[in-house]
């Protein structure tokens, strides 16, 4: 696995950014196509007001989410901050700070922010996907050591590579991403034909997301970590938790009427 996908004397292409880029276009498409099944009020233009909304936002949550836990180093390496092609993007931050940016732009837009995170949520998750692909090729998001024939040797210059120099490690990226899909094709080939109640798919993405990552969390290596408990842990216990809540309370299991 190497971080560069092609180098240019000044210009660099590297897969991390390479694949949010390809993760971000193929979301919008979803979006685009979910968007006018849904017969929401929003143009295509709307919707790429909504991806430079929410994108650089997302990034920048995931970013401060993820130095947060790690100030001790990045409190001496300020410069370092900005230096998100090396990795360190969490994506618990990214989610939290993307809802805040769809929260807004519905609001503006005058359009049901439950049935726009609904329309969203297949594509973020598919996003985050083909993510963890940029993350397999630069080495972060990386797993504990293992004794299992999958396990993945990272080069030496790579986190996972310093981390746990000369051992395999669990490739977390990949079962995260394997996740991932499992998840989408849930939403997309499932829950979005049967037109729950606004809030339903939104809170399906959390609730399986959050399972999905805590099982992964088990075998990564670079956990951020609240006291003895992995953060990842303790989001997910929340995201579960008020979105099972909020899927009783407000019924959204039920189905959407129809004329």
């Amino acid at each position: 696995m190497h971080p560069i996908l092609v180098q240019i004397g000044p210009v660099t292409i590297r897969y991390y950014g390479l694949m949010y880029v390809i993760a971000i276009a193929v979301g919008f498409i979803l979006l685009v196509r979910e968007i006018r099944r849904r017969a929401l009020p929003l143009t295509t233009e709307d919707l790429l007001d909504l991806m430079l909304w929410t994108v650089p936002i997302a990034i920048v949550g995931a970013r401060i989410y993820y130095v947060a836990f790690h100030w001790d180093y990045y409190g001496t390496h300020l410069v370092d901050i900005v230096k998100i092609w090396q990795g360190g993007l969490a994506i618990h931050g990214g989610v939290l700070a993307g809802i805040l940016a769809v929260y807004l732009f519905a609001r503006v837009k005058r359009v049901s922010f439950w049935a726009l995170t609904d329309a969203l949520v297949p594509s973020l998750i598919l996003g985050q996907a083909i993510g963890r692909i940029g993350n397999l090729m630069n080495g972060d998001a990386f797993g504990t050591p293992t004794t299992l024939p999958w396990g993945i040797r990272f080069p030496p210059g790579s986190p996972a590579g310093m981390a746990y120099p000369g051992q395999a490690t669990h490739p977390s990226m990949i079962y995260e991403m394997l996740l991932n899909l499992a998840i989408f094709a849930f939403l997309w080939f499932w829950v979005r034909k049967r037109d729950f109640r606004h809030g339903f798919s939104t809170a399906m993405y959390f609730i399986l997301y959050a399972v999905a990552r805590s099982i992964v969390s088990f075998t990564r290596g670079d956990s951020l970590w609240l006291g003895p408990i992995r953060a990842a842990h303790a989001i997910s216990v929340v995201f579960v938790v008020g979105f099972c809540l909020l899927i009783w309370h407000r019924r959204l299991y039920r189905r959407e009427p129809t004329d």
